[in-house]
């Protein structure tokens, strides 16, 4: 982990940190898992950010004013909200056409988060697929 990353996870509480380094590993292990090569990882607007070439900026954060949840957050100009919504209605909440709201106490290990941070991943080669190939 990047030094400006870590430093970001230590100003999180500890609930908080656990379930952004969950969300984090998973990510990683998405690009592994499809051989997407190189994860970037940078703060961008000051939240953790994470790019594959091909693919689609994912963020992620939380923030004091809605302490119970993390937002990950993916390019509001994509398909990749509308399409989750499509596929995913009932497994998350949605903060309009940027982001998915993940209670603290989900398990974030793997299922319908892991397929959606692989289609932000895969995106470019995706985006010309009805339901961008799901």
């Amino acid at each position: 982990m990047k030094p400006e990353i870590e430093a970001k996870f230590s100003t999180y509480p500890l609930e908080v940190r656990k379930q952004l380094t969950d969300i984090r590993r998973l990510v990683l292990s998405v690009a592994e898992e499809n051989n997407l090569g190189t994860v970037e990882e940078a703060l961008k607007w000051g939240e953790p950010s994470y790019l594959v070439k091909g693919g689609s900026t994912i963020r992620m954060d939380w923030k004091q004013n809605d302490p119970d949840v993390i937002k990950v957050y993916f390019h509001c100009q994509t398909r990749l909200i509308e399409t989750f919504k499509e596929i995913y209605r009932d497994e998350f909440e949605y903060e309009g056409k940027r982001a998915i709201v993940v209670p603290l106490n989900a398990s974030v290990v793997s299922g319908p988060l892991s397929h959606c941070l692989q289609m932000a991943l895969k995106y470019h080669s995706l985006k010309h697929l009805p339901l961008l190939g799901a």
